[in-house]
C-alpha cells in the first residue's frame, strides 16, 4: 500500500475541497449571491437558483454552517435538549422534531440532560457555543426565570411549561384533562377501586396527571385512597415494582391507571407474572400512546396529547423566522383498545 506524507495528504485535501467561490464561478454569479442563497437571507431569481443548485450538485459542494453563521448570523441548526435519549417517549418526540426541521432546511443537534439542572445548563452552553439558531427543550428542569434569561441570547421553545417572553415560547399540553379522561373511562366501566402509578414526583406532567386522577375521583364521588397511589418514576421497572407493592399490601383494586405507557408495560408484566389477566382480572390504562402500545397483548388503552415534537419544531421555525408563533395544540384524546372492560364482564 503506498504511503503518503502529511504534506501530500494536506495538499490533496486542499485540491479536492470545493469552495463557495468555485460554485459562484460555475453558476456565473457573485460569491455573495451564493452565500445569501445558502443562508436564506435573500431571494434570487429562478434562473440563478437553478444555476446555483446545478453548480452545487456538479461540484459536490458542502457548505460550512458554522462559518456561514459567523458571517451571516445563521447556522441553520437547532439545538434539541431532551431528558433521556433512549426513552421511547422522547425518542418519538425527537423523530417529530427531526422531520419538521429537516423539511425546513435546519439541522437538529440532540443532547440530553438526564433530569439534572446543572447538566441542562451545560447543554445550553454547549449548544450556544455551536451557534445554533434556537433551542428546543423537551420538558425543561431549569426554573422559568433562568430560561427567560437565556432566551435573550438564543430563542427557546420549551414543552410542559406555561411561560413566555419575547424570545421564549412554551407549549403546555393538557395533562390534567388527559388524566381525567383516562380515570373517567375506568369509572364509566364500573371501576371504583382504581390504582394509580405515579410518574417522577418533580416532573410537571406527572404532577398534572396525578391531579387529573384525583379530580376525576372527586367529581364522581369516589374517595381518594392513598394506598392506591404508588410511585413508578415513568419507567417499566417502576410500573412493575408498583404492582408488586400493591399486591403485597393486600389493598383491593380492579383497575390501574399508569401515568405513562412505559409504566403500564411494567405493570402488565407484573400482573402476568402473578397469573392475573388483562382485562379479565384487571383493567389497565396508560398515557402517551407510544408506537408499541397498539401491538402489546392486549393492545393498550391510552391517552395521546398529539405529536409534541412536531409542534415544538414548527413553533421554533416560526419563532426564529420572526413570526408570532401560533401553534395548534390538540386536546388530549382517549384511545380505547383491548386492555379495559366493564367490571361486570
Amino acid at each position: 500500500m503506498p504511503k503518503h506524507s502529511p504534506a501530500k495528504t494536506e495538499q490533496f485535501l486542499e485540491d479536492t475541497v470545493t469552495t463557495l467561490e468555485m460554485v459562484a464561478s460555475a453558476a456565473k454569479v457573485s460569491p455573495s449571491t451564493v452565500s445569501r442563497f445558502l443562508n436564506g437571507t435573500a431571494k434570487v431569481s429562478e434562473a440563478k437558483r437553478l444555476a446555483i443548485e446545478a453548480a452545487i450538485q456538479k461540484l459536490n459542494f458542502v457548505s460550512n454552517p458554522i462559518a456561514s453563521g459567523l458571517a451571516g448570523g445563521k447556522t441553520r441548526s437547532i439545538g434539541v435538549i431532551t431528558q433521556v435519549l433512549g426513552s421511547p417517549y422522547y425518542g418519538q418526540a425527537m423523530v417529530g422534531v427531526e422531520d419538521v426541521l429537516i423539511a425546513a432546511n435546519y439541522a437538529p443537534l440532540f443532547v440530553s440532560s438526564h433530569w439534572k439542572e446543572d447538566i441542562e445548563m451545560r447543554c445550553i452552553n454547549f449548544l450556544e457555543g455551536r451557534r445554533v439558531d434556537g433551542i428546543i427543550i423537551l420538558t425543561a428542569c431549569l426554573a422559568d426565570e433562568v430560561l427567560i434569561k437565556r432566551s435573550i441570547r438564543t430563542p427557546i421553545v420549551v414543552t410542559s411549561r406555561n411561560i413566555s417572553s419575547d424570545r421564549l415560547f412554551s407549549l403546555n399540553f393538557d395533562n390534567f384533562i388527559g388524566a381525567k379522561m383516562a380515570t373517567e373511562h375506568l369509572i364509566e366501566l364500573g371501576h371504583t377501586r382504581i390504582a394509580f402509578i405515579k410518574g417522577t414526583s418533580s416532573h410537571p406532567d406527572a404532577i398534572q396527571r396525578f391531579k387529573g386522577y384525583r379530580a376525576a375521583l372527586k367529581e364522581h364521588g369516589i374517595s381518594y385512597d392513598a394506598r392506591l397511589a404508588v410511585q413508578g418514576h415513568f419507567l417499566e421497572t417502576g410500573g412493575e415494582s408498583a404492582i408488586q407493592l400493591l399486591l403485597q399490601s393486600g389493598v383491593n383494586f380492579t383497575a390501574i391507571f399508569a401515568a405513562n405507557d412505559q409504566m403500564a408495560y411494567g405493570a402488565a408484566l407484573a400482573l402476568y407474572n402473578r397469573g392475573l389477566r388483562i382485562p379479565d382480572d384487571i383493567s389497565l390504562v396508560g398515557f402517551d400512546d407510544l408506537l408499541t402500545s397498539s401491538i402489546t397483548l392486549p393492545p393498550l388503552t391510552t391517552v395521546t396529547l398529539g405529536e409534541i415534537g412536531k409542534i415544538a419544531a414548527q413553533t421554533m421555525t416560526q419563532l426564529i423566522g420572526l413570526k408570532s408563533p401560533a401553534p395548534t395544540i390538540p386536546p388530549p384524546r382517549l384511545i380505547i383498545r383491548k386492555s379495559t372492560q366493564h367490571l361486570s364482564e
